[in-house]
């Protein structure tokens, strides 16, 4: 640690240490409505899936009730989910898209 001498006063500089942020997963939920094929654009459109990472993650969300897009920092989590969602609704589709801290 570098010390530096102010007259009778001693400094340390002290390393600060820093978190990695909050990471947190945005997740696909499934409804009754929203034909696969959408969810899968979607997969490919906002989470830059390919065809087949899009289809498996649409029946795991088919199949489980959710799914799993991907794990991003807060603030790009909840763009993403607002994105989605905006997308969902412009195209009359209920498809609900939420985010939740790892």
């Amino acid at each position: 640690m570098a010390t530096e001498n102010h007259g009778d006063a001693v400094l340390e500089a002290e390393k600060s240490k820093l978190k990695p942020p909050p990471m947190f997963k945005v997740i696909l939920l499934n409804d009754d409505f929203t034909p696969m094929e959408f969810v899968v654009a979607v997969l490919q459109t906002f989470f830059s899936k390919n065809r087949e990472q899009a289809t498996q993650i649409m029946l795991k969300v088919h199949k489980e009730g959710m799914g799993v897009c991907g794990i991003y920092p807060s603030d790009v989590a909840a763009a993403k989910v607002e994105q989605v969602v905006a997308f969902a609704r412009q195209h009359q589709h209920p498809l609900q898209c939420v985010m939740e801290k790892t």
